[in-house]
């Protein structure tokens, strides 16, 4: 039977109609940015080839050599007006965006060039690309291997042959023994030697610690001298070890000639990884791609964050989260508790729902300004003179680091755990608590037991909404703890194990600093995308993680709620 237009209206189907289409539009748009961000993102560790071309401009004719990144049109008036030749009847053209790499012998990894006068471009399968850990980018021939400023090895041609061939299986075998030495001088400045200058440090405090309290044992000094003097020995026989790692990993080095044909040389210890993009094939590629995002995923950063990994700033991330996530939710739930089972419900109680609900919308810069000024210099430095005596004036608690930062983006994220935790306890039935206090319960063991374990997964739910709020967050950071670069992590093997007052990296932050305070804007973009998706998957993985205990929860109190 046919229905008219007024009936289908007041059946509401067409509501559902516009609800069903509301959804689908905000899932193709979340989808679309999330496709947008990966592909800008992780497209940049994929292994592009280099060209070579002739570049002609007011009859000056130069060779380039580098990576085709973007083109744009350009209108031709725009052209004509900063003083390019343009033919006429020409309307737009476009213009090219190449990574020429070689900062330390032109000054600039990119340049803008006009796509219609480039000439004579190739591909040559012995152009090869360097990832240096200073100055970026270096793209030119291989020419010679030297040892110990030794010759070892030469090609001079400009075709793929086998001696050139041997000569860059040589190079690459070079690199592998300087990255096994890197690893070893790593593990001495950052391990071994960073153990000794913290246990240094603690003996230092300990020692003015004793002077403070007027202690005049003189065994106590003489322990500490003692063990300093050990500690001093350890040191002076590791350096000695540096030296003989750095002259050993400066020992290799290799001269290339560059677009201009200049020959340039620089040491194979400079050189994370060496490929010819050009010579490879599928396979070569894709092993090529997931070792790059497997060192974005797992190495230090560089070249002001513009090349190697975040994994500080993933670990910074997880452990704030985690921290966060451990103070905020009892205080939430107590809290919580309190409003809904025990406090009397009148105007006192509704003020301070209302009170709640605000703080939630409160910009997070003032969390930030509060944390700052409450927790740092006022709690902090009460606990640095209660405590620390002995460190000061520098400050241990009262500075900015991970301990603030956890307990300001807590204090943030309480009013979503209050919020969902009374929710889940106006859900559950008043006799099911009347059931408990008649089979002799008292109101405690009720709410312990019954109460709030069948409220759990409202209360993961806060749980779940203040994890997606606070691993995001950016602004109060900046003043509570993070920062560009952090030296070590907050936790290590040095006791206590678990730094609280060290300050740390953080993801959110960490795109501010690349994407905006970068010096080498057109280097840092795709790693803004590349660390955007990092994050978001990083959230969506903790957000799983709550979501999969919540499940859990939920059939395991189901029965009880029956």
């Amino acid at each position: 039977m046919r229905q008219s237009f007024t009936e289908w209206t007041k059946s509401g189907a067409p509501w559902v109609w516009l609800n069903a289409g509301a959804v689908a539009i905000c899932m193709i748009m979340v989808v679309g940015l999330l496709s947008l961000i990966a592909v800008r993102g992780l497209g940049h560790f994929w292994p592009a080839d280099i060209v070579q071309t002739n570049y002609t401009e007011n009859s000056n004719t130069i060779r380039m050599i580098g990576e085709r990144v973007q083109t744009v049109e350009v209108p031709a008036d725009q052209l004509r007006d900063s003083g390019v030749k343009v033919p006429e009847g020409t309307e737009t053209m476009d213009r090219l965006l190449m990574k020429i790499g070689n900062r330390d012998h032109g000054g600039t990894d990119f340049i803008w060039v006009l796509d219609a006068f480039t000439s004579e471009s190739s591909k040559p399968e012995m152009l090869f690309a360097a990832e240096r850990r200073e100055w970026g980018n270096f793209y030119g021939y291989l020419r010679s291997i030297k040892e110990s400023g030794k010759e070892v090895g030469a090609h001079t041609g400009y075709d793929k042959s086998a001696e050139y061939l041997t000569l860059w299986d040589e190079f690459q075998k070079r690199i592998e023994r300087a990255e096994m030495i890197h690893d070893q001088i790593k593990d001495i400045e950052k391990g071994k030697i960073g153990s000794i200058n913290y246990e240094l440090e603690r003996l230092r405090l300990k020692e003015r610690s004793l002077q403070l309290k007027e202690v005049n044992d003189t065994a106590k000094y003489a322990a500490i001298d003692a063990r300093r003097a050990e500690l001093n020995a350890e040191y002076e026989g590791l350096q000695g070890e540096l030296l003989d790692l750095y002259n050993a990993v400066n020992r290799d080095s290799i001269t290339a000639e560059i677009a201009n044909g200049k020959i340039v040389e620089f040491k194979v210890a400079h050189v994370v990884r060496a490929f010819l993009p050009n010579d490879m094939g599928l396979g070569g590629k894709l092993g090529h791609y997931f070792a790059k995002v497997w060192e974005f995923l797992s190495d230090d950063p560089r070249e002001a964050n513009t090349e190697g990994g975040i994994f500080p700033a993933i670990y910074g991330t997880v452990l704030m989260v985690i921290i966060m996530s451990v103070l905020v939710t009892p205080f939430g739930v107590v809290a919580a508790v309190y409003l809904r089972e025990y406090a009397k419900q009148g105007f006192v109680t509704r003020v301070i729902r209302i009170a709640v609900n605000n703080l939630a919308g409160v910009p997070s810069i003032v969390y930030g300004v509060f944390g700052l000024g409450f927790f740092v210099y006022f709690l902090g430095g009460h606990i640095d003179d209660a405590f620390f005596p002995e460190a000061k004036p520098a400050p241990t608690f009262g500075t900015p680091g991970l301990m603030w930062a956890s307990i300001t983006l807590a204090l943030l994220t309480v009013p979503v755990v209050i919020v969902a935790t009374e929710e889940g306890l106006t859900r559950i039935p008043r006799a099911i608590r009347e059931g408990s206090l008649a089979l002799g319960a008292t109101k405690f063991e009720t709410l312990i037991k019954i109460v709030i374990p069948m409220a759990s997964p409202a209360i993961m739910t806060g749980v779940i909404l203040a994890i997606a709020r606070a691993a995001g967050e950016v602004a109060p950071l900046m003043l509570v703890g993070v920062v560009k670069l952090a030296p070590s992590l907050p936790l290590d093997g040095n006791y206590p194990f678990l730094h609280l007052d060290q300050k740390f990296m953080h993801l959110g932050f960490h795109i501010y600093d690349v994407g905006f305070q970068s010096p080498n804007v057109e280097a840092a973009r795709p790693l803004v995308y590349a660390t955007a998706f990092l994050l978001v998957a990083v959230i969506a993985m903790l957000n799983l993680s709550a979501i999969q205990i919540r499940n859990h929860l939920r059939e395991k109190y189901k029965a009880l709620e029956m």
